[in-house]
């Protein structure tokens, strides 16, 4: 069984050096309770770097040690860490036997290991209160009904209830309704009746409570919640036998089907991404676009008649519309829903110098900034390529599920330029969904490498 990854390398390596820097902390502290002191003797000094060392190496091995999220319940998330403290406990004290470091004052070494332990502790309170309030928040809130009425579905929808303030239930559908079920006057209709009310009332996830033999019905749910942008879900009753070969996680002892892995579906990796889109944008914005921005419109402007910018309506997250800018690289034309072709005439000398080397694309940082796009996503197309492809390719309305980027997997794979057939459109939108299944920290750092390698060598789609 895959299991669902709820945290990444980034945010374990992030809370790490938190634990670290808390670590020097406390031991300065409690070499001023002991000593009246700052400063770290020697010996000290290197029982610091040996208590970290510790601490990183039992962190390694303490799978949940790092767990902030509401899906691991509290007294789990502290009983790890407890467990992390005793094994770490028994690793330094063989390690100060071995490196004769027993002339360390036992006081001190009391002071800095409750120090440690409540800072550490306190550290994790404060982020579990950061991740409820996400959850509380607009960024996390979404609507769910539930297909079914049988146990599978009174578990979910009480667990729901209890345990996740930021989710909104919205009904039960069921063709036959089990009389059991203690909240029947929370069913709203049938299951041909889901559609229609998902769509009228703005819901964001279905969760499937049915037997799995109906598979023309859950084909059809799950193709309507990807061409709606919705999350669909299946929750069978089988906790005894799960299978090994299926992509699922646990909602406390509810196991949970997903059809794709989704990692930014996690409040915490949204806020990751949007926090790290923010603070590069800002820098680009700030450091580089005011050194280019004088030099490239200066050569904009001998090179042809025309605006500096150019600004065009692109279909975003959802299909939702919006301004994207860009420096103008073409004579100014009424052709612009037009896809630019090798040698296009349209296309000037400095703008084919532009878009080879993706400086064209710089303007964009505003529109992460103002959270139209991101730094890394799948590329916004032309409005008039969404109304064509969307008809054309099965899996073409899923790379609008997620924010656009400046840069992409499709694109960093060679995936760019003119699709003058429709198989270079596929292999774009299978290089976008598998972005949306496989995302990590890591992969967009390994995107944006590769662009800005792309940008020294140039690309010979780029045209």
């Amino acid at each position: 069984m895959n299991k669902y990854r709820h945290y990444y390398s980034f945010n374990r390596i992030l809370l790490l050096a938190i634990d670290i820097t808390l670590i020097a902390f406390a031991f300065k502290i409690s070499n001023l309770f002991r000593y009246g002191d700052l400063e770290l003797t020697r010996q000290y000094s290197i029982f610091f770097v040996l208590f970290a060392l510790v601490w990183w190496i039992v962190s390694g091995f303490s799978n949940y040690v790092f767990r902030i999220d509401a899906w691991l319940p509290v007294g789990k998330k502290y009983a790890n860490l407890i467990n992390a403290f005793v094994l770490h406990a028994i690793i330094l004290a063989t390690c100060i036997v071995i490196f004769n470091l027993e002339e360390l004052s036992r006081l001190l070494l009391l002071y800095t290991y409750l120090l440690t332990a409540a800072l550490i502790g306190a550290n994790r309170f404060i982020l579990q209160l950061i991740n409820k309030y996400f959850t509380k928040s607009d960024m996390a809130y979404s609507r769910f009904v539930i297909v079914g009425t049988g146990p599978a579905a009174v578990s979910l929808y009480q667990t729901f209830s209890n345990d996740n303030p930021g989710t909104k239930f919205m009904g039960f559908f069921d063709d036959a309704p089990n009389k059991k079920n203690p909240y029947l006057n929370l069913v709203k209709g049938g299951t041909a009746d889901v559609k229609e009310f998902c769509l009228q009332n703005g819901v964001d996830e279905i969760y499937y409570a049915q037997p799995l033999n109906n598979k023309e019905e859950i084909d059809d749910f799950a193709e309507f919640a990807d061409n709606n942008f919705l999350y669909f879900r299946m929750v069978p009753d089988f906790s005894a036998i799960v299978q090994r070969d299926v992509n699922m996680y646990f909602y406390q002892n509810i196991p949970m089907i997903s059809i794709r892995r989704e990692p930014l579906e996690l409040v915490a990796n949204r806020v990751m991404k949007r926090a790290f889109d923010i603070a590069f944008s800002l820098f680009v914005i700030l450091f580089i676009f005011p050194i280019l921005l004088p030099i490239l419109a200066i050569a904009i402007k001998i090179d042809s008649k025309g605006p500096i910018f150019f600004k065009q309506l692109r279909p975003g997250k959802k299909n939702r519309l919006f301004v994207c800018y860009k420096f103008r690289t073409m004579q100014v034309n009424n052709q612009t829903e037009v896809q630019a072709t090798q040698h296009d005439p349209r296309v000037t000398r400095v703008g084919r110098f532009l878009r080879k080397s993706n400086l064209d694309e710089v303007p964009q940082f505003f529109n992460v900034l103002l959270g139209d796009m991101s730094v890394v996503g799948p590329r916004p197309n032309l409005v008039s390529q969404l109304d064509h492809y969307s008809k054309v390719i099965n899996k073409y309305h899923m790379r609008h599920f997620v924010t656009p980027g400046i840069t992409g997997y499709a694109q960093v794979s060679g995936f760019r330029g003119e699709t003058k057939e429709l198989k270079l459109m596929e292999k774009r939108v299978e290089y976008d969904v598998k972005y949306m299944e496989n995302w990590s920290f890591m992969m967009d750092m390994k995107i944006i490498f590769l662009t800005v390698w792309n940008m020294i060598k140039g690309e010979k789609n780029a045209y």
